[in-house]
């Protein structure tokens, strides 16, 4: 019966929830790098206040945010990057996100949407039909109606992007 006790469950169940929390955390440290960079570390500034925000609002420790502050100051810089694509069913697709490279990151992009059946847009392709409200989130001004089969493939292909480390957002129009 080796392997059967309740601190082994503990420990199981103690690395998956870690293991989530750690991609998130990860994610809004590169946007509150980013925009500690843009206001010179100024935590009053509107861009940095939402990002902090955020974080609070997942519970991310003081002592993170207050390093990634620090951090921004140092050199290693994170780019914010912007892509428009199509997915499965012509869906309309944005995805934001932070890196610090920007090629590996668009052709790792580019990689995942050839695997699920979709492509890059152009720049301004998709974008007509998203508009920005307050919170900086593409809202979708129109929608498409997805079958099953389709809904479950871009559910999969949104998945497979946010497990990306520098994808940050993935916005779509269908429903």
């Amino acid at each position: 019966m080796s392997g059967h006790n309740k601190w082994s469950k503990i420990k199981h169940k103690k690395a998956a929830t870690d293991a989530q929390k750690s991609k998130i955390f990860g994610k809004l440290v590169r946007l509150i790098q980013v925009e500690a960079k843009k206001c010179g570390g100024d935590v009053n500034s509107p861009g940095l206040a939402a990002a902090i925000a955020k974080a609070n609002k997942e519970n991310m420790p003081k002592d993170n945010i207050e390093r990634a502050i620090k951090k921004a100051s140092e050199a290693g810089e994170s780019t914010p990057v912007m892509y428009e694509a199509y997915g499965p069913g012509g869906v309309g697709m944005i995805v934001t996100g932070l890196t610090d490279n920007t090629n590996r990151t668009s052709s790792e992009v580019k990689h995942i949407f050839s695997k699920a059946g979709g492509s890059l847009g152009a720049q301004g392709s998709v974008a007509w039909n998203f508009t920005q409200d307050e919170n900086r989130d593409w809202v979708p001004n129109s929608t498409i109606e997805l079958d099953e089969e389709t809904g479950s493939k871009l559910e999969n292909l949104i998945e497979t992007l946010e497990d990306n480390d520098d994808i940050q957002d993935v916005y779509h129009n269908g429903i």
